[in-house]
């Protein structure tokens, strides 16, 4: 199904091909727990962003492979490529609207992010 999603301010749109039932990481590192960011990773094929691209703005730190997203207005992250799938983008399941009917959330250790991204690999690959 096809699922809307924004940041808060709502000039940062997008659409996001998923099942009904999503299933998701809560991953414990610092970026993502600072942030609440409840991750939705899917191929580049199944995101079209609709909206916004010239106010967006990106992070990196560390590496530098995971390009982070946030709008200029309000500062959400609503989206990102990850560096454990940067074949595909990782949504924040927060910023859908609606929220999924069911939601399954999986816990994600990224505090040890080199022994588990592996786990996440799979996840950006056309079905």
């Amino acid at each position: 199904m096809i699922y809307k999603g924004s940041c808060h301010c709502g000039t940062v749109q997008f659409e996001v091909e998923a099942p009904k039932t999503i299933v998701s990481q809560d991953c414990n590192c610092s970026i993502c727990s600072k942030s609440g960011f409840l991750h939705l990773i899917v191929p580049k094929s199944k995101f079209n962003l609709l909206q916004g691209e010239t106010h967006l703005t990106t992070y990196t730190f560390d590496s530098a492979e995971a390009k982070h997203k946030f709008c200029k207005t309000c500062g959400i992250k609503s989206f990102y490529i990850p560096r454990s799938n940067p074949d595909g983008f990782d949504v924040n399941v927060r910023c859908l609207n609606p929220q999924p009917e069911e939601l399954i959330i999986e816990a994600f250790d990224g505090k040890h992010w080199e022994e588990n991204a592996h786990t996440l690999s799979h996840l950006s690959k056309e079905e």
